[in-house]
This record gives C-alpha cells, sequence and structure tokens, in this order.
C-alpha cells in the first residue's frame, strides 16, 4: 500500500492556507484541508492520473479552490512536493526535489 509524506515546506504551505481560509469564513479551512486530504487520496490510488510536470512530478487540481498537489509518486509512497496556488510562479517548488 501506498502511504503519503509532505515535504516540510508542502505541510507549511498547507497550514498556511489551511490558516488563511479559516480566518475567511466558517467552516471554509476544513473544506480546504478535506478536498486537499481527497486529491492526496486520488493521487495514491491513481498516481498516474495526475497531469505531468517538473522533475518527474505530478498535479491534482484541489477541487474547489485555486490550488494543485504537487507529488511525485513511487511504489511505495506518494511524495507531496508542494501545495500551490494557481497564481504563485510555475515551478517555484522544483529545487525541493532532486
Amino acid at each position: 500500500m501506498i502511504v503519503s509524506r509532505f515535504l516540510p515546506l508542502a505541510e507549511a504551505e498547507l497550514l498556511e492556507a489551511v490558516s488563511y481560509y479559516s480566518d475567511a469564513g466558517a467552516g471554509t479551512g476544513v473544506r480546504f484541508q478535506r478536498a486537499v486530504e481527497t486529491a492526496v487520496t486520488k493521487a495514491i490510488l491513481n498516481p498516474d492520473f495526475g497531469a505531468p510536470g517538473l522533475r518527474g512530478t505530478r498535479r491534482r487540481i484541489v477541487n474547489g479552490f485555486p490550488y494543485n498537489v504537487i507529488y511525485r509518486a513511487s511504489d511505495i509512497e506518494l511524495l507531496v512536493v508542494a501545495i500551490a496556488h494557481h497564481r504563485r510562479r510555475p515551478g517555484y517548488w522544483a529545487n525541493r526535489i532532486r
């Protein structure tokens, strides 16, 4: 079974966005976190479904929010590289992986 692991910077991005959405309205932070969890679960179940990206990564859209989950999958884990807002410079996270 494949497990997920977040790089520390990806986890920080997730927490920052959850905090932002929590301040924006009741329940929005929880909805965002659940949407990210759903995107990660779908990536675990079908890692090749995400759109191909830089350095062997793939991305899945976080439904209902302007974010992508950027990940790299192997036989044993799904490494979450970034929780990337659509307005951020594409590939800003590429130096996080080799």
